[in-house]
């Protein structure tokens, strides 16, 4: 084992980097004292996790986090199943750079280096900035007739790897000899008024309650919870104030009146200093322990129709449409930049239905 320590700074204690093969996999184990400054910028590393047995952070062992790191690269294992091939490390790294330079999001940066991974893995030694288009377009139809990936994977590999040869290399355009799979027109889950309120009955603790309570009152996706600041909250107004959502957009929502005298308890009890909710050594709270609330809440409530905690999100918009709320104001208040994404809740909505008899109704009425 080979650890290495962060040049000495004042103003945040050392950080240890140690090499172990983790999971069958070669991983860098990041450890440091308590820290709200080195917490919130781990929390944001690609593919970050946390190990329990070693009490430690940890990301996968290569090029791009030596290089970022600036740990030393000849030690660099290629024999791991999550290894890429030396000759297209680099490949590898410029990708990611790219998408950080591009302030692409955490959440979608996280996917194309997943799916760029898998292609790089894939096509093993062969250097990514020699294969043709036609190559390239042979590997996409494998991984739809051998790998059978679903539409969305399969749409998800072919922008990692569009961005890879028309951004990062300034290739043309790809033109695919494939047809892209279809996504399924799916409609979004949604629960009833009861149904909200069991879930939000069964959490006891008042800074769950309140993250439950908050997402669903104002259709704030769970990225937007998580990156929520006590300023961005405007009492006077009663309006909250949601910053570089999906797309870059900022906008502006009702905070629910039902919320208000609520919120200043919570700042009461647990003091937050920057965002409104904030984990254990302080900085944002993960968003696995939001869903892990939400899915905790949701089991003991004994809803079975939804999955994750976006379908808050799906309910209210659907409720406020139920509500007699126009679809633009909806759309503006979920950020959508396109009216068609907010008019799936018209489909949804038993605003739209319930007026309607069946004819079966109608036929066993006059029987």
């Amino acid at each position: 084992m080979q650890t290495l320590s962060s040049p000495v700074n004042t103003a945040i204690p050392p950080v240890q980097f140690s090499f172990h093969h983790h999971r069958g996999k070669d991983v860098i184990f990041i450890k440091f004292e308590k820290n709200e400054t080195l917490y919130n910028r781990v929390k944001k590393l690609i593919g970050v996790k946390w190990s329990n047995s070693h009490k430690a952070w940890y990301v996968i062992d290569n090029l791009y986090y030596r290089q970022k790191f600036k740990l030393p690269i000849n030690k660099l294992s290629a024999t791991t199943p999550s290894a890429i091939a030396d000759v297209n490390q680099a490949a590898y790294t410029n990708f990611i750079k790219l998408l950080e330079q591009k302030a692409y999001s955490t959440n979608t940066i996280r996917t194309y280096s997943n799916e760029f991974q898998a292609f790089l893995k894939t096509i093993k030694t062969t250097a990514a900035d020699t294969l043709t288009h036609q190559r390239i377009n042979d590997y996409l139809h494998y991984c739809i007739t051998t790998l059978k990936h679903s539409e969305n994977q399969v749409h998800s590999r072919i922008n990692a790897i569009k961005f890879y040869y028309e951004q990062v290399l300034g290739q043309s355009k790809i033109a695919f000899n494939i047809i892209r799979p279809k996504k399924a027109k799916q409609l979004p889950r949604v629960m009833s008024f009861q149904d909200v309120q069991k879930i939000l009955s069964q959490v006891k603790n008042n800074k769950h309650y309140f993250i439950l309570a908050l997402t669903y009152g104002t259709g704030m996706r769970l990225s937007e919870i998580v990156n929520l600041k006590v300023s961005d909250i405007d009492v006077n107004r009663k309006t909250l104030f949601i910053q570089k959502a999906k797309g870059k957009k900022d906008r502006v929502v009702s905070f629910p009146k039902s919320l208000l005298f609520f919120f200043e308890l919570y700042k009461l009890e647990y003091k937050p200093k920057e965002y409104l909710f904030e984990g254990q050594y302080g900085g944002q709270y993960s968003p696995k322990s939001v869903q892990e609330i939400f899915q905790n809440a949701k089991q003991k409530a004994g809803i079975e129709n939804v999955k994750g905690i976006h379908s808050f999100r799906h309910s209210y918009a659907t409720h406020l449409h139920e509500m007699g709320t126009d679809i633009t104001s909806i759309q503006k208040l979920l950020g959508h930049n396109d009216l068609k994404t907010t008019m799936i809740y018209t489909h949804i909505s038993k605003k739209e239905i319930e007026n309607i008899i069946s004819p079966l109704d109608h036929l066993l009425k006059n029987k």
